[in-house]
């Protein structure tokens, strides 16, 4: 359903409301809506999440879709978001949504390749489609349908639930000059990235972002990919290591997620459906014009008054990451049906979207780095 249809359909359901509501109030009846729609049952629910409470960007995302939610509902609704750790730890929250312990979750989808190993490819694909892309494949391109698809049996309805835009490859405590610096490498890295560090000799780690300066500060790893500058300086992790690379191969764009107990969606009137997904789609582009917005003057203050070396990854070190992608993207749809399906589809679009983003997006980009010099 486009965006369009979820808004025409808020829009009937809330002219029937106020028709209705008039009709009773000069003693007339209605027919086209249901006496229990007039009722307007309150519901109250939990939304957990794998990020600290009111988190810079990810975690402020969950707190802008409660205060929609409950202002479009006029009260109807009211959503309460649990930080990670405040109900349950992060890596619970598809668990907890899937069992009814709580009705929404805000996470990103490949922390749960060890259920779905095709979730991870909501998240990010390695050199693979940036937000502009990403959306238009989920909402456009059949994605949010295969997405269903793959949490139905987990009793989940997903939703698209903001995006970070392309990342940065990350914090070292070393400085990477060729591929062999990688081997032995102890890194948070998630999803499929991690694959591909694994690949090339690395050590992937799973880590929440509230263990990551910690781990870094001691030792525990010896680098760390998070977000970005937005995030990244929240965090302090300049703090705890001395080199900052970019860019996020791994992550060109991190589309987050909601996560909806379906018996939980299904038990609230079509109003309140409509609602939510309004909610998610527009906190979905909220987020994503928050890290835009913020990550210019977080990296101005982390070069500036942090003195942080900024630099990018080795061009043989990218070209070898690129190449254990190919591998890993092979070997995972050999390995899993679900995850063939999902990545051809994705796959084929990032292919077609490429070609027309070659001769617009890239081609203006030079154009506009070049009357600048």
């Amino acid at each position: 359903m486009t965006f369009e249809n979820l808004y025409m359909k808020l829009l009937q359901l809330f002219v029937l409301l106020t028709i209705n509501t008039f009709l009773i109030s000069c003693g007339g009846q209605s027919s086209d809506v249901p006496t229990s729609r007039v009722e307007q049952q309150n519901y109250e629910w939990k939304l957990v999440t794998s990020w600290p409470k009111n988190f810079p960007g990810l975690g402020r995302g969950p707190e802008t879709f409660s205060k929609y939610v409950e202002r479009m509902s006029n009260g109807r609704l009211k959503i309460k978001v649990f930080g990670a750790g405040q109900m349950v730890p992060g890596f619970e929250v598809f668990d907890t949504v899937s069992s009814g312990a709580a009705e929404m979750g805000h996470a990103g989808s490949y922390y749960w390749k060890g259920k779905a190993p095709a979730s991870q490819i909501f998240t990010a694909i390695p050199f693979g489609m940036n937000a502009t892309e990403m959306n238009a494949w989920l909402h456009y391109g059949g994605g949010l349908e295969l997405w269903r698809e793959v949490y139905e049996p987990f009793n989940l309805i997903p939703f698209a639930g903001g995006n970070t835009g392309v990342q940065m490859a990350g914090w070292f405590k070393k400085e990477i000059d060729s591929v062999d610096d990688l081997k032995g490498l102890k890194m948070r890295i998630p999803g499929l990235g991690g694959e591909v560090l694994k690949k090339l000799g690395g050590i992937p780690v799973a880590l929440t972002g509230g263990e990551l300066f910690t781990s870094l500060q001691s030792g525990a790893i010896d680098a760390t990919e998070w977000v970005g500058p937005y995030n990244d300086l929240a965090f302090g992790l300049h703090k705890a290591a001395k080199y900052y690379y970019y860019s996020g191969w791994h992550e060109p764009s991190a589309n987050l997620e909601f996560m909806v107990n379906k018996q939980a969606f299904e038990a609230l009137p079509d109003d309140l459906q409509a609602i939510i997904e309004v909610a998610t789609r527009a906190v979905n582009q909220d987020m994503w014009d928050e890290y835009t917005a913020a990550n210019n003057s977080a990296m101005q203050a982390l070069v500036e008054t942090h003195g942080v070396n900024m630099r990018p990854l080795p061009e043989d070190v990218m070209l070898a990451l690129k190449n254990a992608s190919i591998d890993v993207m092979q070997e995972q749809s050999a390995a899993d049906p679900m995850f063939k399906k999902v990545y051809k589809s994705y796959s084929d679009f990032q292919s077609n979207v490429m070609k027309y983003h070659q001769i617009s997006e890239f081609e203006y980009y030079k154009n506009r780095a070049g009357y600048n010099q």
